[in-house]
């Protein structure tokens, strides 16, 4: 069975030091949330406030509508799985995803027939009578999911678990942690600094910011829609311009910038310091100007990325403008020092609140 988890207005001080700062959210059962942030954003230490390690300073906890002050770790429906796993390397396969079971007391035969039960859900079957250290390191990490289910726990916990696998063997993993979290069911919360992993993997994402949620959204609307420019600037790249809001309505205004006008979309409720930001696959180039937010530039660094090409391009004031186009052989490479027009649909842009700064 897997159990929801509420976070009512949660904080944690530790001594001066807000960890973090009013935290609400309401992660449903049999979710894959993820918690996305930079190093020292609170993340981890809502993770420790859920499994028990840390106590909030004010606010509640509840899994699965049960309020969880002076619940104890091992008194938590939660299994979770560290950055460094935590394997014991002198026991056997089946014997690392038994070991909760015999510290509550299941006899060998039935821990070993549940450990032989996991290693199938994580595709590693016949591997129980093997030792950790003959395993690579993606086969550790299913391991170290399979003891953290052997206990049954209604939510599991983690903590970054991929950082420390090569690129293509996390995007493999990605696709195995989502696929055994459908199968069991479980509710998973995901502790990255890494967008891509939580992109890829979450019904749901919760972007941090020194201790404070900025967004919580589903992974798409998260990177089209984002709340504010911290969220923008994190969650992808962006070229931001500074300017002042000239007139507004309908959902777009018109910004003045160095550059010129350029229209965007903006919230209606988005009042203060603003910025636009428009993401580089957004941005075309073209030998004539376009219909509005037209940029006559400089073509300057071209940098081949395999699926994509990105082009620098120098504006006539010195800004430094980026677009990314694909790698689809349909347009000609432009050249270096060529004179062209950047430009962007409005539709595609936002102007949105000056948050960028990590504690904003």
């Amino acid at each position: 069975m897997s159990a929801g988890i509420d976070l009512d207005d949660v904080c944690c001080d530790f001594g001066s030091f807000r960890a973090v700062d009013h935290v609400n959210v309401s992660i449903q059962p049999g979710e894959f949330f993820s918690f996305l942030g930079p190093s020292g954003c609170g993340k981890t230490t809502i993770l420790r406030m859920i499994s028990g390690f840390t106590e909030p300073s004010s606010g509640v906890v509840r899994i699965g509508g049960k309020d969880m002050r002076g619940q104890r770790p091992n008194q938590r429906p939660t299994a979770l799985i560290f950055q460094n796993l935590a394997l014991f390397p002198l026991m056997s396969v089946a014997d690392n995803i038994a070991f909760g079971l015999e510290v509550r007391g299941v006899d060998r035969a039935k821990r070993r027939a549940r450990a032989d039960e996991l290693l199938k859900l994580v595709d590693l079957p016949g591997a129980g009578d093997k030792m950790v250290s003959q395993l690579s390191g993606g086969q550790k990490q299913r391991v170290a999911i399979a003891r953290a289910l052997a206990v049954e726990p209604a939510v599991m916990l983690l903590d970054e678990p991929l950082s420390a696998l090569d690129l293509k063997l996390r995007q493999h993993m990605r696709a195995e942690l989502r696929a055994i979290q459908k199968r069991t069911g479980v509710t998973f919360i995901y502790i990255t600094h890494d967008q891509g992993e939580a992109l890829a993997m979450s019904d749901r994402v919760g972007v941090m910011s020194h201790g404070r949620l900025q967004q919580v959204a589903h992974p798409r609307d998260i990177y089209d829609n984002p709340a504010n420019g911290f969220v923008a600037s994190f969650v992808g790249e962006n070229n931001i311009l500074t300017g002042t809001v000239a007139e507004r309505g309908q959902g777009m205004a018109a910004y003045d910038t160095a550059l010129g006008r350029l229209r965007a979309r903006m919230d209606a409720a988005a009042e203060g310091a603003v910025k636009l930001y428009v993401r580089p696959e957004h941005m075309r180039l073209s030998e004539s100007a376009g219909a509005e937010n037209s940029v006559p530039v400089t073509v300057g660094d071209i940098a081949f990325e395999g699926n994509f090409i990105s082009v620098q391009a120098r504006a006539d004031n010195g800004m430094v403008l980026v677009a990314e186009l694909r790698n689809d052989g349909t347009g000609a490479m432009p050249a270096v020092g060529a004179r062209m027009h950047m430009s962007f649909d409005a539709a595609r842009a936002a102007i949105l609140p000056d948050e960028t700064a990590a504690g904003a």
